[in-house]
């Protein structure tokens, strides 16, 4: 079978549109949202989860696009085997069309490159065949290629936001707050031709941001146009279905070609030897690596996994600080890195204490965002956003200084009733400087620290606050009582996460007596 890259018709910029041009598209792109989401409310009577409405959404709506593609004006050949493909489904109805659609998925689970990664180990999870069809005409209704690619991306970040919002599903840990991510993109300034990598890239948010980026920073000519497209981005995810809804993604937004950008699998298992110019990540939360090992009785224990790599400063099972060594190994000498670490990785002896000493001489350590709690869908998370650069070797410290931006004290957000916003980001944009980063002022929430200072304090913790939490010192300054509710939650659910992982930790020790 041919495995053509599809080409696309328009670019995926805002640029040359007027306010009545993007208000048509914000109100077309909200009314498909809403009008493929309301049918999963249908769905959802016969068990069917978000999550899993939104992965036969990708294998439908990729089928369809495909379709689209072989008919004027593009009359390209098909990249989807013949008798698989999209036209094979109308034509059938009842137990056919759900037998004939299992046969799909699992045929093009076996194909290579960009089909292989959307369809591997695609099941089909709407069993009534009569609603399947339902879902397969609201889909052929409408002309998908035709859609603007600015709509075709809105649409389908609409259906993940949704998707992350619902807790039930868990999806929201594969969520990263979309003005955070536009924020970090906006300070690191990715380049033209430059290669940016994401080695736990979920459904692709950091990816989009930059290609966004670049797409309206400038004027791109041909090469340029095609190295963004094909050659820039790669991305890693260890989860299958979360892999695969990334390249679809990725592709509705004219990202990718025959060759998938991203492939699935554990990132901190070895390195991939290649190396990139920019690192943009947030890592999954939890502190430990684990798998589910079974006994001969048939019980399940947890085995937390360490990783014996040359290339890291230090063993350890933390998985945040395994990923913040694995960024450092990924990007090229002066490569750029913005990770996205809880505050563990901060203050944590041992082997934190060695990996933030090696950093701190091995690296240039500039930057560090102290993010407000409230914002991640994964609950009672404190994390902060690490800047750093990679330099050659030297027998003298990279980090000169350390800037912190404190945007945590004081601040309130809640997922629901106040969501962080791009203007809650300003502050720290400004500060940070992008156009000249080595020209700073300090404020009230930016303060230095030489290299100096941060050796001498213990264990070398990054852990630094200056602000006075004014909710401590006056009642009269507490936050609205429903963000006080949500933060009372959050920090009951992080506490109870804690717990059960000292109790996994305790079950994993072998029996004295």
């Amino acid at each position: 079978m041919s495995t053509q890259a599809v080409d696309f018709p328009n670019a995926y910029n805002f640029q040359g549109r007027n306010p009545e041009e993007l208000t048509s598209m914000a109100n077309e792109s909200a009314n498909l949202v809403q009008k493929v989401w309301n049918y999963c409310n249908v769905l959802r009577d016969d068990g069917v989860s978000y999550g899993d409405y939104l992965e036969q959404l990708t294998y439908l709506l990729f089928l369809k696009m495909a379709d689209e593609y072989t008919k004027p004006p593009f009359d390209k050949p098909s990249i989807i085997p013949q008798g698989f493909d999209w036209q094979s489904l109308l034509s059938k109805d009842g137990d056919a069309l759900e037998k004939h659609y299992r046969q799909i998925l699992e045929s093009l689970g076996k194909e290579k490159g960009m089909l292989g990664v959307i369809f591997r180990k695609s099941q089909n999870k709407i069993q009534d065949p009569a609603k399947l069809r339902r879902l397969i005409e609201l889909i052929n209704g409408e002309v998908w290629v035709g859609i603007d690619i600015d709509v075709k991306g809105e649409i389908y970040e609409g259906l993940l936001k949704k998707n992350a919002e619902d807790v039930k599903s868990g999806a929201g840990q594969y969520f990263t707050p979309r003005p955070l991510i536009k924020a970090m993109v906006e300070v690191m300034q990715p380049k033209p031709m430059a290669t940016i990598y994401d080695p736990a890239c979920g459904t692709g948010g950091f990816l989009l941001a930059a290609h966004d980026y670049l797409s309206k920073k400038y004027n791109l000519d041909k090469k340029q146009k095609e190295f963004l497209r094909y050659k820039t981005f790669k991305g890693k995810d260890i989860v299958d279905g979360v892999a695969r809804i990334c390249v679809m993604n990725l592709y509705l937004h004219g990202i990718g070609g025959e060759e998938s950008p991203v492939e699935v699998g554990d990132s901190l298992v070895s390195d991939p030897g290649d190396r990139f110019d920019m690192v943009l990540t947030n890592p999954p939360f939890g502190k430990k690596s684990s798998i589910t090992i079974f006994n001969g009785e048939g019980k399940a224990d947890k085995e937390f996994l360490t990783y014996e790599r040359q290339d890291f400063w230090a063993t350890t099972s933390n998985k945040q600080l395994n990923f913040l060594q694995h960024v450092k190994t990924l990007l090229k000498i002066n490569g750029k890195a913005g990770i996205v670490v809880p505050d563990n990785v901060l203050f944590e002896g041992g082997a934190g204490e060695t990996v933030r000493k090696k950093l701190l001489s091995e690296c240039d350590v500039h930057t560090l965002l102290r993010l407000p709690t409230g914002i991640f869908y994964a609950q009672g998370v404190k994390a902060n956003v690490l800047f750093f650069d990679r330099k050659p070797a030297s027998e003298k410290p990279w980090t000169e200084k350390l800037w912190i931006y404190d945007l945590r004290t004081n601040k309130h957000f809640t997922l629901r009733t106040n969501q962080l916003a791009d203007q809650d980001l300003e502050g720290f944009i400004k500060c940070y400087n992008p156009e000249n980063r080595h020209e700073r002022q300090e404020t009230e929430r930016f303060k230095v620290f030489t290299y100096e200072e941060l050796m001498q304090r213990d264990k070398v913790s990054l852990d630094i606050f200056w602000l006075k939490d004014d909710s401590l010192e006056d009642s009269e300054n507490l936050p609205d009582p429903n963000v006080l509710v949500q933060e009372i939650i959050e920090n009951l659910e992080a506490a109870l996460e804690q717990f059960s992982s000292m109790l996994t930790a305790l079950e994993t020790v072998p029996d004295k007596n």
